[in-house]
């Protein structure tokens, strides 16, 4: 059973970086997944983006229920709902989309869980509130228009919690930009777990180098 709704949308502003993740080898993604929980990064996105990718999943999720279950699995990826309706099936806390799917929204909340949707427009992000995406995923981040594209939105909409995936670097310029500019969380892959680190399957470095972001985002929250 997922974890509580409330309880992970929470987790995630809390954490304020998501690390964005996908590996078909399961105990190479343990491993990097471990890392970035001890790092503070307990909130992972695994993405729906290769062959069999839900099964590596399944098999990733039972060993965390058992070894380590604060780690919060969540899927990215996800453009129709029987794919969010699989990932749900077997465990995952949280669903992210690159677009913005309706029947998506309605199979999450059947199940409570959160849907983070894809936007790129007020009206995007608009219909995603009214089929009650409390935090709404900015994508791509940097091609609508970066921090100041998170300005204009939250003008006339304040009560808007934005997720930019895309455009945010693990570095205290870039994420300075993005969290000054109002986002509640981000979503970082390969520029936060590098393929060179991958490859040297140097899971310190990755624990490390999360833990250090997480520092950076309390720092700018002035934490």
């Amino acid at each position: 059973m997922a974890k509580d709704r409330l309880a992970v949308l929470a987790a995630i502003i809390e954490q304020g970086v998501i690390p964005v993740f996908y590996h078909p080898d399961v105990e190479l993604c343990i491993n990097v997944i471990q890392a970035c929980a001890n790092g503070g990064a307990k909130c992972i996105e695994f993405t729906n983006r290769g062959d069999f990718a839900w099964e590596v999943f399944k098999e990733v999720n039972k060993h965390f229920k058992k070894a380590d279950p604060s780690v919060i699995m969540g899927v990215g990826s996800v453009i129709d709902a029987p794919t969010a309706a699989l990932y749900i099936a077997n465990g995952a806390n949280f669903v992210v989309g690159p677009l913005l799917n309706a029947e998506v929204a309605k199979v999450c909340n059947r199940h409570c869980i959160p849907y983070s949707p894809g936007c790129g427009s007020a009206t995007e992000v608009n219909t995603a509130h009214e089929l009650g995406c409390e935090i709404v995923k900015i994508f791509p981040g940097m091609s609508v228009g970066g921090p100041e594209f998170v300005k204009n939105i939250l003008g006339p909409m304040p009560w808007t919690k934005l997720m930019p995936t895309g455009g945010v670097d693990p570095t205290e310029e870039s994420l300075t930009k993005w969290y000054k500019a109002g986002i509640v969380a981000s979503g970082i892959g390969s520029k936060l777990i590098t393929k060179e680190v991958l490859a040297a399957k140097d899971f310190g470095a990755i624990e490390k180098k999360v833990a250090e972001t997480i520092a950076i985002i309390k720092k700018i929250r002035g934490k």
